[in-house]
C-alpha cells in the first residue's frame, strides 16, 4: 500500500493533488451560495456552473495535446498558478460586493479553460511517477488524499458559507492553487522521447484513433456522457437549493463530506483489491452513486442522506480507480494525454446543458420530481455500459504479470 510513496516524483505529485483538492471542496459550496445570494435564482446558479464547464470541454482537447508536446510538470505549474489568478478575480469581488453575475460568468469561463489545460496532464503523469507494479496503488493513495482533504474541505466550506461568507471560500481555494502549483515546480520527470512532432489536428486524430479502436472506452465514455447530464444539473444546481430549503447550508457540507469519506473508505478497498475483471468490478460501482440524488428527491433527511452519500462514495471510487488503472494500462503512454482529453471531452460534454436546464425543467415540473428523474437516468447509464461485451470482459494485469519499472531521473 505505501510502495508509491517511496517515489519522490509521487510525494510531491500526492501533495499537490491532496492541497487542491482542500480548496476545490470549499470552492463549488462557496460560489452556489455566492451567487443564491447575490441573486437567489436557480437559472442564474445553473448558468455561472454551466459556463464553466462549457469552456471546460471545449479546450480539454487543447489540453491534451498539449500535456503530450511539453513537459507535463510545465504544464501542471502554468495551469495552476493561472488558476490561482482568476480564482482570486472571483474572491476579490464576492468580497468587495462588486460582483454581478455578468462578471461571475465571465472569470468562471477563463477557470474552466485553465482547468481543461490542467485535467489531462494531471491524469497522464502518474504512471512517469512510479513504477507499474504499485500503478494501482498509486491512483487509490491520489484519490484516497484527495478524498480526504474533501472531507475537510467540505464542511470547511459549509462553516466559511455561514460564518463569514462564501468569499473566504473561494479565496482558500486560489491560495490552494498556487500551493499545489509550488509543489508541482519540484518534480523531477524523466525526459520523453523527443522527435518532430505533427500539427495539432494531426495528433488529435491520432488521439481520436486510439480512442475510438478501443470499445470498452468509448462505450463508457458516451453512457458517462448521458449520466453526467443528469448528476451535474442534480448535485450541483438542485442540491444546494434543497439545502436552502430544508436542512440548511452547515449540513449540506456534512453530506458532502459523507460521500468523501466512502470515496476514502472505497479506496483503502481499492487498494487491496485483486480483480481480473477491474473495470467491470468498477461499473458496478458506478451503479450505486444513484442513491443520495434518488434520497435527495424521494427522503431528504440528513441521516439518508449521510448513509447514501458514502455508499456512493464507496462505489465512486471503485469506478474511479478502476477506469484510471485500465487507461494507464491499456493506452499508450505517449498518447495517454490525448485519449485522456477525449474521455473527459466525452464524459463532461453534456454537463453544462444539465446545469443549466435543470433549474427550468425544476421550476416546470417541481424539484422533487426532477431529481428522482435525475438519478433513474443515472441508473440507467451506467446500465447500458454493461450491455457491451468489451465491458464485462476486459483483463487486468495483476502485479505479478506487470513488467519492471522505468527508472525516475535523478533530482
Amino acid at each position: 500500500m505505501t510502495g508509491p510513496l517511496r517515489h519522490r516524483n509521487f510525494r510531491l505529485l500526492l501533495a499537490g493533488r491532496t492541497v487542491n483538492a482542500l480548496g476545490n471542496a470549499i470552492a463549488p459550496i462557496a460560489l452556489s451560495f455566492a451567487v443564491l445570494d447575490l441573486t437567489g435564482s436557480v437559472r442564474d446558479l445553473g448558468l455561472v456552473v454551466g459556463v464553466r464547464t462549457l469552456t471546460n470541454v471545449l479546450f480539454l482537447l487543447f489540453g491534451g495535446v498539449l500535456a503530450d508536446r511539453l513537459p507535463r510538470g510545465l504544464v501542471l505549474v502554468g495551469a495552476g498558478l493561472a488558476a490561482a489568478v482568476t480564482q482570486g478575480v472571483v474572491a476579490a469581488l464576492v468580497l468587495t460586493g462588486t460582483a454581478t453575475i455578468p462578471l461571475l460568468v465571465g472569470v468562471s469561463a477563463v477557470n474552466g479553460v485553465v482547468s481543461a489545460l490542467a485535467l489531462p496532464a494531471t491524469a497522464a503523469v502518474v504512471p512517469q511517477t512510479v513504477p507499474e507494479d504499485v500503478r494501482q496503488q498509486a491512483n487509490a493513495l491520489n484519490r484516497m488524499c484527495s478524498n480526504g482533504a474533501m472531507i475537510v474541505g467540505a464542511p470547511l466550506g459549509g462553516v466559511l458559507v455561514a460564518v463569514v461568507g462564501p468569499g473566504w471560500g473561494i479565496a482558500v481555494d486560489a491560495t490552494t492553487f498556487a500551493v499545489s502549483a509550488l509543489c508541482f515546480a519540484f518534480l523531477r520527470l524523466a525526459s520523453r522521447p523527443v522527435s518532430v512532432r505533427p500539427g495539432v489536428v494531426t495528433e488529435l486524430r491520432g488521439g481520436w484513433t486510439e480512442f475510438r479502436s478501443r470499445e470498452w472506452l468509448w462505450v463508457v465514455v458516451a453512457c458517462a456522457c448521458i449520466g453526467n447530464v443528469a448528476w451535474s444539473g442534480s448535485a450541483n444546481v438542485l442540491g444546494p437549493v434543497v439545502a436552502d430549503q430544508t436542512f440548511g447550508r452547515t449540513a449540506w457540507g456534512l453530506i458532502l463530506a459523507a460521500q468523501t469519506a466512502g470515496m476514502m473508505a472505497g479506496a483503502l478497498l481499492a487498494m487491496r483489491l485483486r480483480v481480473r475483471r477491474l473495470l467491470l468490478w468498477g461499473t458496478f460501482g458506478c451503479g450505486l452513486v444513484t442513491l443520495p440524488m434518488l434520497a435527495l428527491g424521494a427522503w431528504p433527511s440528513v441521516p439518508v442522506l449521510l448513509v447514501t452519500g458514502f455508499i456512493a462514495g464507496i462505489g465512486l471510487e471503485q469506478f474511479g480507480i478502476a477506469w484510471d488503472t485500465t487507461m494507464q494500462e491499456h493506452v499508450p503512454a505517449d498518447k495517454l494525454a490525448r485519449v485522456y482529453s477525449y474521455d473527459m471531452l466525452g464524459s463532461f460534454l453534456a454537463m453544462p446543458l444539465g446545469q443549466v436546464a435543470v433549474g427550468p425543467i425544476a421550476e416546470a415540473a417541481g424539484l422533487r420530481p426532477t431529481l428522482i428523474g435525475c438519478a433513474v437516468l443515472m441508473f440507467l447509464s451506467v446500465a447500458a455500459m454493461l450491455l457491451s461485451r468489451d465491458v464485462r470482459t476486459l483483463r487486468h494485469r495483476l502485479p505479478e504479470d506487470a513488467v519492471q519499472p522505468v527508472k525516475e531521473s535523478v533530482p
